[in-house]
C-alpha cells in the first residue's frame, strides 16, 4: 500500500512538472527555418523578481530535455542547485545537418556554423532579454551533439561555463583541441565527462584517453569530473550521469554538509565567518546568484567554533550574522554566549534579554533564551551571597 501511495506521488511530482514545459516556435535568420523549443521555468518564478537562474541549454531535446528536467527538479527539491531555466532545442533530421563539422579540426563547418551562429547570436541573447537569467550558462549534450557543445570554449571568453558531454562522439582532433584548450582558460569552466562500459569500442577508447590528459591538467579555472557507469549503455547511461554531472557542477551551492565541516572547515585557518563568507561570495561569483547564508549554517559553523574552543569566531559569527540576518535574534544570541563564555555576565545578560525582542529561531526560541538569562542571574545571585559571606 505504501509503496503505491509513494509512485502515486511521485506521479502526480513529475506530472505537474512536465505541465509546466512552454513550447515556443522561433524564427531563426540564421538558418532560415523555425525551430521548436522546449523552455521549463522554475516552479515559483516571478518576472518581476531581481532572483536570477542559471540557464541549462539541452540539445537534442526531442529526447534528452525531460531527463534533464527531471533532475533539475529533483535536485532544486532539496536545495542541491540553483532553481534554473531549462531550455531544449528540438533538433530532429536536422541533427545531422546540425552537427556538421570538419573531419579534420571536429569544429562546426558549413550548417554545422550556421546551427553555431544561431545558438549563440540569437537563441541565448532571445533567452536572457526575455527571462531572468544569470551569467552561468550550462551546455548538456549527448554522442555527436556531445561533440558539439565543446566548439563553445574556444572563443575568447567561453559562451558556457559548464559542459556536461553525455558519451560524446569526439570528431576530428576534437579531443586534442579541448585538452589544450582547458591549460589556458582563465575563467571558470565546469567540464564533465562521462561515458559507460557498454560504449562502443572505438568511441570508449578516445574517451578514456581523453579522461586520462584531462585530469592531469594543471590550471585552477578548471574544474573537471569524470565518470564511467558500469552496466550502462551508449543511452541508458544518460540519466545516471545527468544525476552526477549536476550534482558535482553545483556542489558547492548545496548546504554544507558534514564532509566539508571536518575537512575545510575545522581547519580552516583563519576566522570561521571569514570561510562562511568568502563561501557564499564563491556561489555569487560562479552562478550570478545572491544565495542568503541560512540560519542553519550559521548553526554549524558556531558548533564548528566551539568544537575547536575559537571564540574569536564565535564573536565574528555572531556579528556576520547580524549583518546578514538582521531581523533574527542569532545573531545577538551568539554575541551574547561569546560575552557568557569570556567571563562576562552582565553584557552577555544584556544581549540575551535584547535577543528576546527579537525573531526567534527554531533552535534558540523565547523560552531557550529566557532560560539563559535565569541561568545567569541565578548564578549572579550565588556569587552576591558568597560575598556577602565573606
Amino acid at each position: 500500500m505504501k509503496k503505491s501511495l509513494t509512485f502515486f506521488a511521485c506521479f502526480l511530482l513529475t506530472s505537474a512538472v512536465f505541465a509546466q514545459i512552454k513550447y515556443e516556435k522561433f524564427e531563426s535568420r540564421k538558418l532560415n527555418t523555425t525551430r521548436q523549443l522546449k523552455i521549463k521555468l522554475p516552479k515559483n518564478y516571478d518576472a518581476s523578481s531581481a532572483i536570477k537562474h542559471p540557464v541549462i541549454v539541452v540539445f537534442d531535446g526531442d529526447y534528452l530535455f525531460e531527463p534533464v528536467v527531471g533532475q533539475v527538479s529533483y535536485q532544486t527539491y532539496f536545495d542541491g542547485m540553483p532553481e534554473s531555466i531549462v531550455v531544449g532545442i528540438v533538433q530532429g533530421y536536422e541533427r545531422f545537418y546540425d552537427s556538421y563539422s570538419d573531419e579534420v579540426t571536429g569544429l562546426p563547418i558549413e550548417s554545422g556554423a550556421k546551427f553555431y551562429q544561431f545558438v549563440g547570436e540569437e537563441l541565448l541573447p532571445y533567452i536572457d532579454s526575455k527571462y531572468n537569467t544569470s551569467k552561468f550558462r550550462v551546455a548538456v549534450g549527448h554522442d555527436i551533439m556531445g561533440n558539439f557543445i565543446n566548439s563553445f570554449m574556444f572563443s575568447d571568453k567561453p559562451l558556457f561555463q559548464a559542459y556536461i558531454n553525455l558519451s560524446p562522439d569526439y570528431q576530428g582532433n576534437m579531443n586534442e583541441h579541448i585538452v589544450n584548450r582547458v591549460k589556458y582558460i582563465k575563467d571558470d569552466v565546469f567540464y564533465y565527462l562521462a561515458t559507460s562500459d557498454g560504449e562502443k569500442s572505438d568511441v570508449l577508447k578516445t574517451i578514456m584517453a581523453m579522461n586520462e590528459q584531462l585530469k592531469t591538467t594543471d590550471n585552477k579555472a578548471l574544474t573537471y569530473y569524470f565518470d564511467e557507469l558500469k552496466g550502462d549503455s551508449h543511452y541508458s547511461m544518460v540519466t545516471g550521469a545527468l544525476s552526477k554531472a549536476l550534482e558535482q557542477i553545483f556542489d558547492i551551492y548545496k548546504p554544507l554538509r558534514e564532509k566539508e565541516l571536518k575537512e575545510k572547515v575545522l581547519t580552516y585557518e583563519g576566522s570561521l565567518d571569514n570561510y562562511l563568507e568568502k563561501r557564499y561570495d564563491r556561489i555569487e561569483d560562479l552562478f550570478g546568484i545572491n544565495k542568503l547564508i541560512p540560519e542553519e549554517e550559521f548553526e554549524k559553523v558556531v558548533g564548528v567554533a566551539e568544537e575547536r574552543n575559537d571564540l574569536e569566531s564565535l564573536e565574528k559569527l555572531g556579528k556576520l550574522a547580524n549583518k546578514k540576518l538582521p531581523s533574527s535574534s542569532l545573531g545577538t544570541y551568539y554575541l551574547a554566549l561569546h560575552a557568557e563564555k569570556i567571563g562576562k555576565p552582565k553584557k552577555a545578560t544584556k544581549l540575551y534579554e535584547s535577543a528576546l525582542t527579537m525573531e526567534e529561531t527554531p533552535k534558540f526560541n523565547k523560552e531557550f533564551i529566557m532560560a539563559q538569562v535565569e541561568k545567569l542571574k541565578l548564578a549572579a545571585e550565588e556569587t552576591e551571597d558568597i560575598e556577602e559571606k565573606e
